[in-house]
């Protein structure tokens, strides 16, 4: 057997394989036999039908089929090793010259990940705004804090407030017309904190309990059900029920709530927690900082079929996401239409395959690998963040490939991150006004 490689553009090689005729025919003939077992074939028993009648039966081709089902793939395991190729898809048949009683020829091509120079990736120095902490951060934590912990209590001796809960009943029409699903009972809404069309509660604010009432307002004219973006639409409302916000004094007996000894480990706690929160950002910071750094000056030619696959994923990702918050791919194409959803899709594709690609390049020369401890840490992780138990993790890890692929590809940009960091200077500095 022979196995001649070629180098094409775009990351492909194309392997040139000739079997001897002997070969050819003892993997043509095994297929024959493979086949007539399978099959029924009058007057033989399956698997004794010479090879004349089962080519008869199927025909030569489906022979030649399963011959090069099972010459294959030993043959590109042989290639690929030998040659050490770094590929990234299975191989494909281009063709093949399959005469019995000759060489048997055939044509295949397999992309290979690109190649690319890497220039200096350690003892940089990188420039890291730094990250500080807002003058009023500690005060608006323990507000938030304190609104978190707040009750509510009913009151009836004035109208509602900018920082009330209503209790409501609305119906909305747009040209007379009563609007689908644009209606609802008992309805409770927090004024300062809603969801509704912009200018909706606003104009709750200063109506009493039992006051009927209408507003006018605007539908945003991005809205997601074309036949109502920018229209103006009434709302008949019936105003049930108003509700204070009542905060929790900040006092021992709060703090004891939450538990803790006192109103000063609580403060200390805020204080800590905002303290973590600028080192996690910085340190965030400082890994995309010389992360850029690197890249600007790496060049890589990136196949366009290996920018498709990453970009149908990402589309998938884009459209999992979409249906999680209640839209459809279609309304996101009305809004933003397609063109400029294909092109962010296709820009995120290549920038992600770059920075998997230096990653692995980095990862291979300082011999940064994945090991079980780090996968066990991970699926700790999980287990955590979703809330189930190990076992769940590791099943749906073992189910899905592609899930098992994303998370140790995960652990190993990780792990080369944190090299990065540690082995480049990070100058930080304060943030231009």
């Amino acid at each position: 057997m022979k196995i001649e490689l070629e180098k094409e553009k775009n990351n492909i090689v194309k392997m040139n394989i000739e079997f001897p005729a002997k070969e050819a025919v003892e993997a043509y003939n095994k297929a024959s036999v493979r086949i007539s077992q399978h099959i029924n074939i009058p007057g033989f028993r399956r698997g004794k039908a010479p090879r004349n009648v089962v080519e008869q039966h199927v025909g030569a081709e489906r022979i030649k089929y399963e011959a090069l089902e099972s010459l294959l793939p030993k043959v590109f395991q042989q290639a690929i090793k030998e040659n050490e190729l770094d590929v990234i898809s299975q191989p494909t048949v281009d063709s093949y010259d399959f005469k019995v009683g000759e060489d048997l020829k055939i044509t295949a091509k397999v992309e290979v990940r690109p190649e690319f120079d890497l220039k200096q990736y350690k003892d940089l120095t990188v420039d890291v705004e730094e990250y500080v902490i807002p003058d009023d951060a500690y005060d608006k934590s323990l507000q938030n804090m304190l609104d978190r912990a707040a009750t509510y209590e009913v009151v009836v001796d004035r109208p509602a407030c900018e920082t009330d809960l209503v209790k409501i009943d609305f119906d909305g029409y747009v040209n007379g017309e009563k609007i689908e699903h644009g209606d609802g009972k008992n309805y409770t809404l927090d004024i300062a904190h809603s969801n509704f069309i912009k200018g909706f509660a606003e104009q709750l604010v200063g109506h009493s309990t039992g006051e009927e009432f209408d507003i006018e307002v605007k539908f945003p004219e991005d809205y997601h059900e074309a036949k109502l973006a920018g229209a103006p639409a009434t709302f008949k409302i019936k105003l049930h029920e108003i509700k204070q916000k009542v905060k929790p004094e900040l006092n021992e007996e709060f703090a004891k709530k939450l538990g803790f000894d006192s109103v000063e480990a609580l403060e200390k706690d805020i204080k800590d927690f905002l303290q973590k929160d600028k080192e996690t950002r910085d340190k965030h910071a400082a890994e995309l900082a010389v992360f850029e750094k690197i890249l600007e000056s790496v060049e890589i030619e990136i196949q366009p079929s290996m920018i498709e696959r990453e970009q149908n994923s990402l589309l998938n990702e884009y459209k999992m996401r979409l249906s999680e918050q209640g839209f459809t791919y279609q309304q996101a194409v009305e809004q933003q239409g397609e063109d400029k959803i294909m092109q962010s899709t296709q820009e995120d594709a290549i920038r992600r395959i770059k920075n998997t690609l230096v990653i692995n390049k980095i990862a291979k020369l300082e011999n940064i690998e994945m090991t079980t401890d780090d996968m066990q840490a991970k699926v700790a992780e999980m287990q955590y963040s979703y809330g189930v138990e190990k076992s769940e993790v590791m099943k749906q890890l073992a189910m899905n490939p592609t899930m098992l692929s994303a998370v140790s590809q995960q652990i190993l940009s990780e792990k080369v991150t944190n090299f990065l960091v540690e082995n480049n200077k990070i100058n930080y500095v304060t943030k231009k006004a």
